[in-house]
C-alpha cells in the first residue's frame, strides 16, 4: 500500500485509519505498462489528510488479482485502491488523491476522458521487464519533441541522476536516456511503446512525471560522506 501524503507524490489513503496503525509492503514497478485506463470521474473528497481528489478510472487488466487496499501505478504515481466494481461491463477502480500529490505530480491536471498508463506492482518471480520503479515522482518534466524522437526537459537538479544509456521512468514508463544536456534528455521511442501508452499521445509541452533511477539516488546518499 503506498503512503497518501509522501511529498514525492507515493500514495496511502484511508485504509490506515479504517484498519489503524500497521506496516504495510512497500511496492515495486517495473516501468511496463500493462493497459491504458480512462479517467471516468473526478470528484473533490475529505480524508484525515485533508482535501484531496477521488479519481474514477476505468481499466481491465490492472483489477486482476487487485482487491481493496491494493496499489496501482497511474503514470508513474503509486496510488491506492479504495472501491472498485464494473458498470455496463466494463470494470473501474476509485482511489483517493492528497493536495500534496496533486502538486507535485501531473495527477493535479488529469480530467474526466483522460488517458493515463497503468500498472500493477511486481510479483515475486516475476521477469523484471523493465528496471526498479517506486512509483515515487520525483518531479515533473516537458516534453519539447514528441515520439518518436522524444526529447524531455527535466529539473536541473535531477539531472545529476541521468546516465547516458541509463534508466528513467516518464509517466510510469521504463525508458533509455540517450543525448543528455544540461536539462534534457532523448529517448527513442518504438512503435509499439507509443500504441500502447501514452507517448503516443503526448504532444509539445505536455507534462510528464519523472522517476529518476533509484539506485542512482542511493549511490549518491552513500558516497556523500566521503566528498567532503
Amino acid at each position: 500500500m503506498c503512503d497518501l501524503a509522501n511529498p514525492r507524490g507515493t500514495h496511502r489513503d484511508w485504509f490506515v485509519s479504517q484498519l489503524g496503525p500497521r506496516r504495510y509492503p512497500v511496492s515495486m514497478f517495473t516501468g511496463i505498462v500493462e493497459e491504458l485506463g480512462t479517467v471516468v470521474a473526478s470528484r473533490p473528497v475529505v480524508t484525515e489528510w485533508g482535501a484531496g481528489v477521488r479519481l474514477r478510472i476505468a481499466a481491465t487488466t490492472v483489477l486482476e488479482g487487485s482487491g481493496l487496499g491494493a496499489s496501482i501505478a497511474v503514470n508513474g504515481c503509486c496510488l491506492t485502491l479504495v472501491d472498485q466494481g464494473v458498470e455496463a461491463g466494463s470494470g473501474w477502480w476509485d482511489t483517493d488523491v492528497s493536495q500534496e500529490t496533486l502538486d507535485r505530480t501531473t495527477t493535479g491536471s488529469l480530467s474526466v476522458g483522460d488517458r493515463v498508463n497503468l500498472e500493477r506492482p511486481m510479483a515475486l518471480g516475476d521477469r523484471l521487464g523493465g528496471h526498479m520503479v517506486l512509483g515515487h515522482v520525483d518531479g515533473v518534466g516537458e516534453v519539447v519533441s514528441p515520439a518518436p524522437d522524444l526529447v524531455v526537459r527535466v529539473p536541473k537538479s535531477m539531472m545529476r541522476y541521468l546516465v547516458e544509456k541509463g534508466s528513467v521512468t516518464v509517466d510510469g514508463i521504463s525508458l533509455t536516456a540517450f543525448d543528455i544536456t544540461e536539462d534534457t534528455f532523448r529517448v527513442a521511442v518504438i512503435p509499439h511503446t507509443a500504441e500502447v501508452t501514452t507517448l503516443g499521445f503526448r504532444s509539445a509541452g505536455s507534462k510528464v512525471n519523472l522517476e529518476m533511477d533509484v539506485l542512482a539516488k542511493h549511490i549518491e546518499r552513500l558516497v556523500a560522506p566521503y566528498q567532503k
